[in-house]
């Protein structure tokens, strides 16, 4: 591994984020804080599952989604400002807000959505039970349930418990992150009390089933795994006695920096992140009501953490967990299954290379199959015509089909060259199997670009056809996934246009070797023209609607956070520029402010799938423009990343991106939620005489063989 090593960016310095010390737009409110806007996305998942409109088990689903945003939110965003505070830096972003503030106004808000979270859990509870599916406490098991699960105990989670004892000859234990425990007092013999941790074990099933009464029993039964541990401890300290036993679980700080430049190989380097993240600091204590405060002291003191940093919740401490309970099979309580569509031409035994050459393809996941990406990598592999094949990989889960193809390539002796960013947060230890899986079979092996995550989404198949090369192109706005292909909504592109083939050609001479090229022909790659060509698209709509002529502008991106482009934006409602703002979750603009942004519509759209497709219209006085890519409105994404974003020329494709998908997802009136100035967020409704319209239900409708 020792010659995998990292590369210097060539000709590539992040673009620093300067602005004119002094600007008409620096006011800070004119934005809303970045963390309060992730929270407030949060809010929107949280309405998901509180919405009857979603079945049953979807509701449940949603819920435990939100328990794993939120862990994730400490143990990052919470875990990073906690860092600026202890570092003593009292910098503020465009809104304000030290750093100081906003933890207070984080933990606020967060104590609000727990509360209202748990109040939904308790409805889902009585409505689960009315579909004879109930969580039970112990306490409230019969006397033959009681003998069966203690009958379990004794045989499955009693060998695989370990308490340990705290005293001056055994200190206090390491807590892993995100571990559900239990804090326990002990008294002996002589009545003198000790205090002892017992690990909830994550390798056991968490929700255990409860055995029917009989077989006309239809209902479906269980407890959670802590309360039958809990039930049981005595078993664990015989001869003393338990005096009492609390829950409690904890987040770390799992936003490991890597030190880049310190370290010969990445590959070690990541690995060791990994293993450092274990032992981050303690940003979140959870515990239930009613623990007592000389048992909360160990806790604080132990961990290091103050009384700020402790979250009372009234009910399970790891909502996350509740995807066990999503997970029953009950066809009825969930989402219809459904068969993504298959675009024409590109079936498994059909020619792909000669469909793309016949014309540019979209691809709009999960609605169309991601089935014909993977055909392309294998065509690309088993085609004795195409002499190399070069792909980026970000993150391409387990079992990954892009990747056998990839391997596949291989057995074929064709030329293979992949780029794994290994940085892919909590994505690393797969990244790593697969990274070291292909360099097993020969396969050229980058690990990234020290300074840079690589986060574009780019495949190359060379071909030589008769007496000359040509290249075709997959890129996408998503992951190479085929799991979250089917849960993300995602545009994928196919072409073999000669001058974007250049392009990628050039780029991956840039990601692979030293190359100090700074002018793409087609490619918007960040950090090294993103920022200028975008700004400079929209300056051309500001001075298209100075001039009269038609000035629109429709952005679909995951998060607008970038300072330099909501200025921008500011300016183009000003104009006269009517700006639609498709935001899935952070948004620092503010909508609808008198002389500011009075042209600026900002709606976020959560449904069945996470919608993550970024795209870019620019009407430009009536010659339309649309480009598709990676790249989210973020300094990170724009500064620190490589990103890229492509055009789409084809009048046909801009036409189905405009009417097809953006126009639907700016006519939904069920799924969508409006933005308001003061950064709040309100249903959209149906107006009287308006058709309901659900963006990604007809979407689905729209392209699925079944649903």
């Amino acid at each position: 591994m020792k010659n995998k090593v990292k590369r210097k960016a060539a000709a590539a310095a992040p673009v620093p984020a300067s602005a004119p010390s002094s600007h008409p737009f620096d006011d800070p409110s004119l934005y809303v804080n970045r963390e309060l806007s992730l929270l407030a996305f949060q809010r929107r998942v949280l309405e998901e599952a509180q919405s009857r409109a979603n079945p049953l088990l979807e509701r449940v689903k949603f819920l435990s989604i939100l328990g794993s945003n939120l862990d994730e939110f400490f143990m990052v965003r919470v875990a990073g400002l906690k860092q600026q505070l202890d570092a003593r830096i009292q910098e503020t972003g465009a809104d304000g807000m030290t750093p100081a503030q906003q933890l207070e106004a984080i933990r606020e808000e967060v104590q609000a959505i727990f509360t209202e979270a748990h109040e939904c859990r308790r409805q889902l509870y009585v409505e689960l039970e009315q579909e004879q599916i109930r969580v039970l406490d112990y306490a409230e098991l019969t006397a033959s349930q009681r003998d069966f699960i203690d009958q379990y105990f004794a045989e499955t989670i009693y060998p695989v418990l370990t308490p340990l004892a705290v005293d001056p000859g055994r200190p206090f234990p390491h807590i892993s992150n995100l571990s559900l425990n239990l804090s326990i007092l002990i008294r002996n013999a002589e009545g003198q009390e000790n205090f002892a941790r017992l690990k909830i074990p994550d390798t056991l099933p968490q929700l255990i089933p409860l055995k029917r009464a009989s077989s006309k029993d239809k209902s479906q039964q269980f407890v959670w795994l802590e309360q039958v541990v809990q039930a049981n401890l005595r078993q664990l300290f015989p001869g003393m006695e338990v005096v009492e036993s609390h829950l409690f679980h904890v987040t770390r700080d799992a936003d490991t920096a890597i030190q880049e430049l310190e370290s010969a190989d990445l590959l070690e380097l990541v690995e060791e992140s990994i293993r450092q993240r274990r032992f981050g600091a303690v940003v979140r204590l959870k515990v239930n009501p009613g623990m007592p405060r000389h048992l909360l002291r160990v806790l604080t003191q132990n961990l290091e953490i103050e009384d700020d940093d402790v979250y009372e919740v009234d009910g399970p401490l790891a909502l996350s967990r509740l995807r066990v309970l999503a997970a029953i099979e009950r066809p009825a309580l969930k989402d219809p299954v459904f068969t993504s569509a298959t675009p024409e031409g590109m079936g498994e035994d059909e020619d792909l290379f000669a469909s793309i050459r016949r014309n540019d393809i979209i691809l709009h996941h999960p609605f169309d199959s991601f089935e014909p990406v993977v055909s392309f990598l294998r065509a690309a592999a088993r085609d004795p015509d195409v002499l190399a094949i070069k792909m980026t990989l970000y993150r391409v889960g387990r079992n990954s089909p892009v990747v056998k193809a990839l391997l596949e390539a291989m057995e074929y002796r064709k030329q293979v060259a992949v780029l794994v960013e290994l940085k892919a947060r909590f994505d690393e230890e797969s990244n790593i199997e697969w990274a070291r899986a292909l360099e097993a079979e020969g396969v050229h092996v980058v690990y990234g670009l020290v300074g840079l995550k690589i986060h574009g989404k780019v495949a190359l198949a060379v071909r030589r056809e008769g007496g000359v090369i040509r290249r075709y192109i997959h890129m996408s706005t998503g992951n190479y996934n085929a799991v979250t292909a089917h849960l993300y909504t995602d545009v994928g592109f196919l072409t073999c246009d000669e001058e974007i083939g250049a392009d990628v050609t050039d780029l991956f001479n840039y990601l692979t070797g030293y190359s100090a090229k700074s002018d793409y022909r087609k490619l918007l790659v960040a950090p090294i023209n993103l920022r200028s060509r975008l700004e400079q698209l929209i300056e051309r709509e500001i001075a298209h609607a100075r001039a009269g002529q038609p000035a629109r502008l429709i952005f679909k991106v995951n998060a607008l956070v970038d300072t330099r482009i909501i200025k921008l934006l500011y300016q183009a409602s000003q104009a006269g520029v009517e700006v639609d703002l498709i935001v899935r979750g952070i948004c620092c603009l503010r909508p609808g402010l008198p002389g500011v942004s009075e042209r600026i519509r900002v709606r976020s759209i959560v449904g069945r799938f996470l919608e993550h497709s970024r795209i870019f219209y620019f009407e430009n006085g009536g010659e339309a423009e649309v480009y598709l890519g990676s790249a989210d409105l973020m300094p990170r994404n724009i500064n620190r990343r490589v990103e890229v974003v492509f055009p789409v020329e084809s009048p046909a494709l801009v036409t189905q991106l405009r009417e097809k998908i953006l126009e639907r997802y700016l006519a939904d009136n069920q799924q969508a939620r409006l933005m308001q100035a003061d950064g709040s967020y309100v249903r959209a409704q149906a107006k009287e005489g308006e058709r309901p319209v659900n963006s990604q239900l007809e979407l689905l409708k729209a392209r699925v063989k079944t649903v």
